[in-house]
């Protein structure tokens, strides 16, 4: 799963922002700015490494837009990160907090590390520096974290500690995704898998599939990829196919997640699993399976032109953030491939951080039930409004959910006016 050198996930997004623009006829003055995120910080990351040698990292954050509200997005530890790649997950995080109307921005960060390569010691202290280098620009009412690729609750506790440290007192709100016992919120770890299966049965739903006699197959079997996999299988479905970066396994019987996810547990990857009647296969391969439900749940440019052309799947639900390039987009749109984009189907992480982030500016916790009933009714009700404008204007759902976000976004520019 190695992003390419000449993709560019910015302009992806720029190219599909300027086709919704079009579509709303807005002018070019009504959504330039958008174009261009409000903040980029780079900074470096110096550790002081278990054997007494220092490492100099590079981290970013970015902040693409706050007009909805205090800017929201996860921090990603991969060796890929870059500063391209930052400024596109935020404007995703833009359009999908507007998709689902909650009331944030968009923002994005990451170190570029190769984490399995650091000892927990190491990798706290980075995280620590890390959050003194973007102290001046975080905040529960500025900018708020959460996990992505590679990072997890713990690193979200060791940087609502640091920031508290420098204010004083805890300041739960300035994260989400982290711990229960500092403030995090019951079915945040779930949330983002979750709604990738509410959305699944939805549009499973409003094509006449029944998901009973269907087949999934799901790259990625990380946060995301991994709880999708669990809550279908749960269901009762068929899940015939997985991976995650060191490979994948498939059976077109179905395979057992919950025994899989134990050997991941217990080795760390899904690699070296074996069964009656599963196979290995490669990322490559278990995207062109055939299958009824295709669930891209790793990193960016999974699905590209070449790729497109050859999927055999009747619907694909983008777990992880920008798995489909433009090109391939269109050839999967002409070739009568349902498509739910990234910005609708992986947003329900970020609903429940949102919840959390309540919670937290509250002081008063809500139990999981209550937690997944709201996620569901959110998801459920965007899908509804992506759906319906997709229709209304003949367009695919991404489309439609970037027609719905842009246009939230820009009337809310607009209600406020340009400073000074």
């Amino acid at each position: 799963m190695i992003k390419s050198e000449v993709y560019d996930p910015y302009q992806n997004m720029l190219d599909v922002l300027d086709e919704a623009a079009r579509i709303l006829s807005y002018e070019p003055n009504d959504y330039l700015a958008l174009k261009y995120p409000e903040r980029e910080l780079t900074v470096a990351v110096p550790v002081e490494m278990d054997d007494g040698n220092i490492q100099v990292f590079t981290g970013y954050r970015v902040q693409h837009s706050s007009s909805r509200g205090p800017c929201k997005g996860g921090i990603r530890y991969h060796p890929g990160v870059d500063l391209n790649e930052v400024k596109a997950l935020s404007a995703w995080m833009t359009w999908k907090c507007a998709v689902v109307n909650i009331p944030y921005g968009g923002a994005k960060g990451g170190i570029r590390v190769d984490p399995s390569k650091l000892s927990q010691n190491e990798l706290e202290r980075m995280t620590r520096r890390y959050t003194a280098a973007i102290l001046p620009i975080l905040g529960p009412e500025r900018d708020i974290p959460a996990p992505d690729v590679n990072t997890n609750a713990s690193v979200m506790g060791w940087i609502m500690d640091t920031y508290s440290m420098f204010k004083g007192y805890a300041v739960p709100g300035v994260v989400t995704g982290k711990p229960i016992e500092i403030g995090g919120s019951l079915g945040r770890k779930e949330a983002t898998g979750r709604g990738v299966t509410i959305v699944t049965d939805e549009i499973a739903f409003r094509k006449s599939i029944d998901m009973q006699k269907s087949s999934i197959a799901i790259q990625g079997f990380g946060n995301v990829g991994g709880t999708a996999a669990r809550l279908f299988y749960e269901k009762g479905y068929r899940v015939v196919a997985v991976s995650d970066v060191n490979g994948g396994l498939y059976n077109p019987n179905g395979l057992n997640i919950a025994d899989i996810s134990n050997y991941a547990q217990q080795s760390g990857t899904i690699k070296g699993y074996s069964a009656k009647g599963v196979t290995e296969v490669t990322n490559n391969e278990l995207l062109l399976l055939p299958v009824d439900v295709l669930v891209p749940s790793a990193m960016e440019n999974q699905i590209t032109e070449e790729i497109a052309r050859d999927i055999k799947a009747k619907i694909i639900v983008e777990g992880a953030n920008g798995p489909t390039t433009v090109e391939a987009d269109k050839i999967l749109y002409e070739n009568g491939v349902t498509l739910v984009p990234d910005i609708l189907a992986n947003a329900g992480g970020v609903v429940v951080s949102y919840f959390e982030w309540v919670q937290n500016l509250q002081a008063i916790f809500w139990d999981e039930h209550e937690i997944n009933s709201m996620l569901k009714k959110i998801m459920l009700r965007s899908f509804d409004e992506v759906y319906n404008i997709s229709k209304q204007n003949n367009v695919s759902l991404r489309m439609g959910a970037y027609v719905l976000a842009l246009d939230r976004v820009v009337k809310a520019k607009k209600i406020r006016g340009m400073f000074p």
